[in-house]
């Protein structure tokens, strides 16, 4: 009788067959493969992970940011020394002109040393980067020639279709599918969105998760470059003052001039902010008050808050946020916003069974509450609300990269559109505040103690 000894690795494996005794057969098997370098697939994974943590988007959007900040400075130092040669009278207001000028300076100065800063750290990152890269490279290279089996090539083949899949849902429409709302604006129809145009940490890069930032939509003479930003300070909800800055580059830098303009001593306490849904407007801040269904105005002049109660059954104290499937974000009940014609407020009330309704906010002696409109979207299912040129337009989230437009309002013909399509990249999960300045056409929101702008387009 013979006997057959069947071996399925024969690629790998030869068989040597001794002299046999009488009851029994002994085989042996000999690996003729070259062992796998577990230590270097290892070691490639190490520096892989390492390259990744240091190569970011934030890298880019950091350089741009400063960039974007000195061509806007550049100009309006321009300006200042033109109007001081024309104007000059060789006496306080030439000094006080030459002081302006000075800071200004100063000011490009910081801008500079840190572009620069930014540029060097950019070349090292970058030869290191291409290093690792060809050294990782070469060291996948040799760990393929263990892949006898093809298992590395049909990975390949399945990553370059999960790339291929990916690109083609990226290749959504970014503008409205459909006729925009009419509204009533100068510049045309709002359209689209471009960006983000900058992306910036600020002077507490990852402490204030909640906040909001941006320009005064109607800013008072002598402060048409100022920039303002509000930090939830205590347990992410509640803030007690507002940080001033003198223009972008300042706010880039970290140099708040004049400082911080505090509502209250206490953090929260009556007529302070809660929630981070908050515009500035003529001089004054505008925001929920502490703990009540109401608005506040604080002027930054005087120091005075002014308040107005919205309608009864008002959801208010977290009952009545912005959210999405994930998770809602807390104490979001009341959205306030800027637009060219001024305050406006978006809310929801028990009767209107969690609908969005619009109020607008006129900025009269004393403060009132002006027209109202009831909608037929649901609040909850939204992220964000803005308005531009009278017409309300709401966000929704659809993953950790993108946010949507779907939703608008016009006030003018009373006409609800549910399908804009306009999708936008995030640089963070989580836009905690969203409003548009009609002083620069730019969305400013507050992702994660992020700060990020985005360009509005018109037709």
């Amino acid at each position: 009788m013979k006997l057959y000894v069947i071996v399925p690795l024969c690629a790998l494996i030869t068989l040597t067959q001794q002299a046999p005794s009488r009851d029994k057969c002994v085989c042996e098997f000999t690996n003729s493969g070259k062992a796998f370098p577990h230590d270097k697939l290892s070691a490639a994974e190490d520096n892989a992970s390492r390259c990744n943590t240091y190569i970011t988007p934030r890298k880019t959007l950091e350089l741009e940011s400063l960039m974007l900040g000195l061509e806007r400075r550049l100009p309006r130092l321009e300006e200042d020394v033109a109007i001081l040669e024309r104007e000059d009278d060789g006496e306080l207001y030439g000094v006080i002109s030459l002081q302006v000028i000075e800071n200004e300076l100063l000011e490009i100065m910081q801008l500079i040393d840190r572009l620069n800063s930014t540029t060097l750290e950019d070349q090292h990152l970058a030869i290191n980067a291409t290093k690792q890269l060809k050294d990782l490279n070469a060291e996948m290279t040799e760990l393929e020639t263990y892949d006898i089996t093809g298992l590395m090539k049909r990975q390949r083949e399945n990553q370059l279709l999960k790339s291929n899949l990916t690109k083609c849902r990226n290749r959504r429409p970014t503008t409205q599918p459909t006729e925009p709302p009419r509204g009533n604006c100068p510049r045309g129809q709002f359209r689209n969105i471009t960006g983000p145009r900058m992306y910036i940490e600020g002077e507490y890069p990852g402490s204030y998760g909640y906040g909001a930032w941006g320009r005064d939509s109607k800013p008072e003479a002598g402060k048409e470059s100022w920039h303002w930003l509000v930090m939830m300070t205590s347990s992410d909800r509640y803030s007690n003052y507002i940080r001033l800055y003198s223009s972008l580059s300042a706010l880039i830098v970290g140099q708040s001039t004049p400082g911080n303009v505090e509502i209250d001593s206490s953090n929260p306490t009556t007529n302070t902010i809660q929630g981070p849904n908050v515009v500035m407007y003529r001089g004054a801040l505008y925001y929920n008050c502490y703990n009540q269904d109401e608005v506040c105005r604080f002027n930054l002049t005087s120091k005075t808050v002014d308040n107005i109660k919205l309608p009864k059954g008002t959801r208010y104290n977290s009952k009545g946020n912005f959210c999405h499937l994930d998770e809602c974000y807390p104490f979001t009940d009341l959205d306030l916003a800027t637009d060219e014609s001024g305050v406006w407020v978006t809310y929801t009330t028990k009767q209107d069974f969690g609908n969005l309704v619009l109020s607008k906010v006129e900025d009269d002696e004393p403060l009132r509450l002006g027209q109202t409109w009831h909608t037929s979207v649901y609040k909850q299912g939204m992220t964000n609300t803005f308005m531009v040129c009278g017409v309300l337009y709401a966000t929704r989230y659809v993953d950790k990269e993108t946010e949507e437009i779907f939703y608008s309002f016009d006030t003018t013909t009373g006409v609800e559109k549910f399908n804009l399509g306009i999708f936008f990249k995030k640089m963070y999960p989580n836009i905690l505040s969203l409003n548009y300045s009609p002083v620069d056409q730019m969305l400013h929101a507050y992702c994660d103690s992020y700060m990020v702008s985005y360009k509005a387009v018109f037709s």
